[in-house]
């Protein structure tokens, strides 16, 4: 049977090294309704984040090398449609640390 959940996913400690902060699973369509990054480690940052389709075969970029403030929040808010195996990624441009909040709609099939 067929559903939609609206969920949120909490990560914490963003860093330098790849994070795989969303994988979708088998069956699920995700959609990400709005997602946010939070400075936190008071430096100035860079991120990328990314698609991982099919769990690693191919990165896709939506914001390479995008800036972030110190202390400062960054917003995503358009529509992002993730399918089964598919990875959200960020990965900061330097040492630092960043929070993320995710909002998505979780779809069976």
């Amino acid at each position: 049977m067929a559903s939609e959940v609206m969920k949120v996913k909490l990560v914490a400690g963003i860093t330098n090294v790849e994070n795989d902060m969303l994988t979708v699973a088998a069956g699920h369509t995700y959609t990400i309704l709005n997602l946010s990054l939070c400075e936190t480690g008071a430096a100035a940052e860079t991120f990328d984040l990314y698609i991982r389709d099919d769990a690693g075969a191919n990165d896709f970029e939506i914001y390479s090398d995008q800036a972030i403030a110190a202390n400062a929040t960054f917003e995503h808010t358009t529509r992002i449609v993730l399918e089964a195996t598919d990875v959200l990624s960020c990965k900061l441009g330097s040492t630092g640390n960043v929070d993320c909040v995710i909002s998505y709609l979780d779809q069976t099939l």
